[in-house]
């Protein structure tokens, strides 16, 4: 089986093994973490039944990116698309969630439909380099924000919005990660962040800031969710404003992800496009159709994909070994969810120094390519949305190129995705 692109060079197995691992650990907090949104009380949802689609998604189209997208991306329900669910859909708009998981069901539809033809790798290349190298910027800092956020040395405040939060064991611990990370990175061993993470977890462990679970085995649960959505009862006229919604969020969200993570690790095909973006968001359109199938919100590629890249995972093989890892958390979640989030978040704010470093490649001698990508970087860490800050790119982009005399530059597929993204900006504050 050829996982690898042709255009990589020879590849180390063990590399791409302990890049997948690494990748699985960075983002299994999604294990626990999704269920737990959906299953909020009032939504109905089981949580067992939530968790065990949360895993079959993850590892199903984990490997199927690996295996004919070739690509070192993981997939998993989208964080933001499951509070939309949750909140929005379900306790918001009072829909049943069986319905919601409809609605889930027919964007996926659509979504697969849109991939299958040039139109959205056209949407793609048509976005300039200057905003995808902003995208990646932005996200870095994002990821460092969440890392920032999860060990708890920022927090929120009502009239300063931020401040600084307490210097607690979780900080130390997570210094201590840093450190070794830092270590293991300074000698090139491709072991630096699972060495972070399970250093992080065991001491934590052993000064009982994590309980031991009660049990080690679940059994998995094929009956809560599973095949439940109703998907006649989505095909309503006044839901259809909600599906295009799940549609488009999907739509940036994924391709901000795969530019941003392309950008930031140089995984570009000859012609300077995303590698392999065409199979990559076809799989990714099926993640959301199979979510509203297995019974979760959308799924999508991960940021966090990030972390296993950085270390050398280029190929498909990436992808299968972190699916592969996800099989066992059908009976392991216990186990898994003693990861605690403060020993991963030394991972992200590495990776996203990483990633910020593309900001040396920015070109902001005009005002017209200084704005645009400003509003990219800031608005994504300030509105905790990839999204919005792509969208806001999308928009100054279209305009001020018009406006400095230089509309001959603007391709008309780039026209089409600034008035799109101001309809969409329009249509989120209504």
């Amino acid at each position: 089986m050829n996982l690898v692109s042709k255009s990589e060079p020879p590849f180390s197995l063990r590399r791409e093994a302990i890049a997948g691992i690494t990748t699985f650990f960075t983002m299994s907090y999604i294990i626990v973490v999704n269920p737990s949104i959906l299953t909020t009380p009032g939504t109905g949802m089981n949580f067992n039944g939530v968790m065990t689609a949360t895993v079959l998604l993850s590892a199903a189209m984990t490997l199927l990116m690996g295996v004919y997208a070739k690509l070192p991306f993981a997939v998993a329900p989208g964080m933001g698309i499951n509070a939309f669910f949750t909140f929005t859909l379900i306790l918001g708009q009072k829909i049943p969630w069986p319905a919601a998981l409809g609605m889930v069901f027919w964007a996926g539809v659509f979504f697969v439909v849109l991939s299958i033809t040039p139109i959205r790798a056209m949407i793609a290349q048509a976005i300039p380099k200057q905003l995808r190298i902003a995208s990646a910027v932005g996200i870095g800092i994002f990821l460092t924000f969440i890392g920032l956020k999860n060990i708890g040395l920022v927090t929120s405040h009502p009239a300063t919005l931020l401040k600084p939060g307490e210097l607690d064991y979780r900080a130390g611990l997570s210094f201590l990660g840093l450190v070794v990370t830092l270590i293991f990175l300074r000698r090139k061993n491709s072991l630096a962040f699972i060495a972070g993470i399970f250093s992080v977890t065991l001491i934590a462990w052993v000064m009982d800031r994590i309980p031991t679970p009660p049990q080690l085995l679940s059994q998995p649960d094929f009956h809560s969710v599973f095949l439940k959505l109703d998907i006649w009862g989505a095909l309503k006229l006044s839901l259809l404003p909600a599906i295009i919604s799940i549609l488009f969020t999907d739509l940036f969200d994924s391709l901000s992800t795969f530019i941003g993570v392309s950008q930031a690790n140089n995984l570009f095909d000859k012609k300077g496009n995303p590698r392999n973006l065409k199979e990559g968001l076809i799989v990714d359109a099926f993640a959301t159709l199979g979510a509203g199938l297995v019974g979760t919100s959308s799924g999508t590629a991960y940021i966090e994909s990030s972390a296993g890249i950085e270390i050398g995972g280029r190929t498909g093989w990436t992808s299968v070994f972190t699916a592969l890892c996800f099989l066992p958390c059908f009976f392991l979640a216990p186990l898994a969810a003693m990861v605690p989030v403060y020993a991963t978040a030394p991972v992200l704010i590495v990776v996203g120094a990483m990633m910020f470093r593309t900001v040396s490649e920015l070109s902001l001698g005009k005002l017209e390519d200084l704005i645009p990508s400003f509003l990219t970087i800031i608005l994504i860490p300030l509105t905790f949305s990839i999204t919005q800050g792509l969208l806001w790119g999308f928009v100054s982009h279209v305009l001020l190129y018009a406006l400095a005399n230089r509309a001959k530059e603007l391709s008309p597929m780039m026209v089409a995705i600034g008035v799109v993204s101001l309809g969409l900006i329009i249509l989120e504050q209504r």
